[in-house]
């Protein structure tokens, strides 16, 4: 099975952190969310995972080097597709063209998930879905008695299903997926001003393939800090009762509430740390007490009380907030 991960956007929303880092590497938990995208959908995939096609935009090599590590690490070989400009879903997935075949797992970066299903790679599609309150800012289904979808509504404006498609989609034949993609593409079919992937599978569906749905237990998203830092909180929760902390980070007249991760080469000393906090390598971390937050690497805090805060890579803070986002190299 080939899996395809549009990835180029620029995540606008969750700067000043992607001005320097994309947002597909920003971590959750102590991992960077692509590869805990990577990691979960293998672990629902019965099938191995022989090419991943990341969708990138202008990246750096050394983005492109830990996207390998990330192919690498479910033993998948990666593929780089450029995409130049944001015309859509569709538009995204054709970048990867190449890759299009057999059976394909479609999974935007920004989505984290938990389910307890396994993927049948014999069905003809399967739409990855959330039940939630209000679906009127994402793309719905609406399905049969047997399960089988009937309707795709993007951003219905009328209430007609609770089922939000969450970006996750399988399909047993990724040719005919490409052939209708290509379709729209070429004759300049678009919804919103955009190629919109839900055509391409209204399409399929006419032509007789079956789409199901699976559903997930819980859906994350990563698009600001308050989200980010609450998605990072909610999947450390799914880990608690895990080793999370490294043996090579150095741990002083602390306490410690769970769960909480810590990486190698940090340097902790004379704080409450937890519940719900995240701290990256080679970090010092004095008279400190830290809750619900996100820190990244090579970044030192003292004598600060944090919460709901996320903080980048190579910042010194030092002082009184409560609640911040710093990005890369800040100082406080």
């Amino acid at each position: 099975m080939n899996l395809i991960i549009p990835m180029a956007g620029k995540g606008k929303r969750l700067r000043p952190h992607t001005l320097t880092t994309p947002k597909p590497l920003i971590p959750i938990a102590g991992k960077p969310i692509v590869q805990r995208l990577v990691e979960d959908i293998a672990d629902v995939t019965p099938e191995k995972i022989e090419k991943i096609g990341f969708v990138i935009g202008d990246f750096e090599e050394e983005v492109k080097d830990k996207l390998r590590e990330v192919a690498a690490a479910v033993g998948a070989e990666a593929y780089f597709f450029v995409q130049e400009t944001a015309e859509g879903t569709a538009h995204a997935i054709a970048c990867a063209n190449e890759i299009l075949e057999g059976k394909v797992t479609v999974a935007f970066s920004d989505t984290l998930f938990r389910a307890d299903f396994k993927l049948n790679p014999e069905d003809d599609g399967i739409i990855w879905t959330k039940q939630i309150e209000d679906p009127s800012a994402f793309g719905v289904v609406k399905t049969n008695n047997e399960g089988v979808i009937t309707d795709f509504i993007e951003k219905p404006k009328d209430f007609v299903s609770d089922q939000a498609i969450i970006g996750i989609y399988y399909f047993k034949n990724g040719e005919e997926l490409r052939d209708e993609i290509n379709y729209l593409i070429e004759h300049d079919i678009r919804g919103g001003g955009e190629f919109q992937l839900t055509m391409a599978l209204e399409a399929l569906k006419n032509k007789g393939t079956n789409f199901t749905i699976g559903t997930v237990n819980e859906w994350l998203d990563c698009g600001n800090k308050e989200i980010t830092v609450e998605s990072n909180s909610r999947y450390l929760g799914f880990l608690k009762g895990q080793n999370l902390i490294s043996n090579k980070a150095k741990i002083e007249n602390c306490e410690i509430i769970e769960p909480v991760s810590i990486e190698e080469g940090s340097e902790i000393s004379n704080a409450t740390i937890g519940p719900n906090v995240s701290i990256g390598k080679n970090c010092t971390i004095r008279n400190v007490k830290l809750s619900e937050t996100l820190i990244q690497n090579n970044t030192t805090l003292e004598d600060v009380e944090l919460t709901n805060s996320m903080i980048g890579n190579f910042v010194n803070l030092k002082g009184s907030p409560k609640s911040v986002s710093l990005g890369d190299y800040s100082e406080w």
